[in-house]
């Protein structure tokens, strides 16, 4: 049987800025964080403030790739594998404050002297959340992108056949997996080059064939708090991004999170994008954040921080 995945192989219609982007050298580093090791992907320049990259729920490090060049020119950017995702190692239990200890733990060992920026999508936008009740004072801000904190009275029904992570099924080979990678939650997806690209890194080998690499066990051994209670408290500056077709992230949450924070807070919403905004409009994407950060440059915060 064929071990090796063909991780490198860029789709056909892929334009030039991705494989540009593809071709800026990185770093893969590993860190061990409260006995597992975490591993990232490190765009390093030294001296300058640090940028971390948290991807969501089943995801992994690579989502960031084609985007984290795009904010060099300002910070040293790292992309993390939570434990249970992409290369690093899997937990018997999994909790915000281990997560938080993994981005803090990156950060350390990426060099981040100052107070970083964390930016994290769905599910690392809520591990991002949860770690600014823990080390919030020690960063510059953070950006939720897509992580919808819902109001106590939001009338919200998840579909089961929709859960964050299913059950992972065993293929007989490489190419096999990679034709059944699918976006959860689904969507569609106009990028094809890009869906290729991180599909292409979410296989890995397995005992009988080939497989994901994400714990399918994680949200089994996990639960987040009142998201709402770490909402009300962030300590530093805050922003929020979001498809403005997004299935999660309807008004009615962007208006009671708008009412939560406060009018110094950016909220933006990404045109024609759905919950995986930064694959349905990577450039709109990378535009709006780049605004966003050079804002915060060059302005004193009014809350927090």
């Amino acid at each position: 049987m064929n071990r090796e995945a063909p991780i490198d192989q860029i789709h056909p219609d892929a334009p030039e800025w991705f494989r540009k982007a593809l071709a800026v050298p990185y770093r893969d580093r590993t860190v061990e964080v409260e006995g597992c090791p975490i591993h990232y992907l490190h765009w390093e320049q030294p001296g300058k403030p640090g940028l971390l990259l948290v991807h969501g729920g089943g995801a992994h490090a690579h989502w960031w790739r084609p985007l984290a060049p795009f904010f060099t020119d300002h910070y040293s950017v790292a992309a993390i594998d939570l434990s249970g995702a992409g290369d690093s190692g899997r937990r018997d239990a999994y909790s915000g404050e281990l997560f938080t200890a993994e981005l803090m733990g990156v950060c350390a060992d990426a060099g981040f002297d100052d107070k970083p920026i964390i930016v994290g999508h769905s599910f690392g936008g809520f591990v991002t959340l949860h770690a600014t009740t823990i080390v919030g004072s020690e960063l510059t801000g953070v950006v939720l992108v897509d992580s919808p904190v819902r109001p106590p009275d939001y009338q919200w029904q998840r579909d089961r056949k929709r859960a964050p992570i299913r059950p992972k099924k065993i293929y007989p080979d490489f190419e096999s997996a990679l034709a059944r990678f699918r976006l959860m939650p689904p969507q569609e997806c106009a990028n094809d080059y890009l869906v290729d690209y991180i599909g292409r890194h979410s296989v890995t080998p397995s005992e009988d064939g080939w497989s994901w690499k994400f714990d399918d066990q994680l949200f089994g051994k996990f639960r987040f708090g009142d998201m709402r209670e770490a909402l009300k408290s962030i300590p530093c500056r805050v922003g929020v991004m979001y498809g403005d077709r997004s299935q999660l992230f309807s008004q009615e949450i962007a208006d009671y999170m708008f009412e939560v924070l406060d009018s110094s807070v950016p909220f933006v919403a990404i045109p024609e994008a759905d919950h995986h905004l930064f694959l349905d409009q990577p450039l709109p994407f990378v535009a709006a954040l780049r605004a966003l950060l050079a804002e915060w440059r060059h302005s004193r915060p009014n809350r927090g921080g």
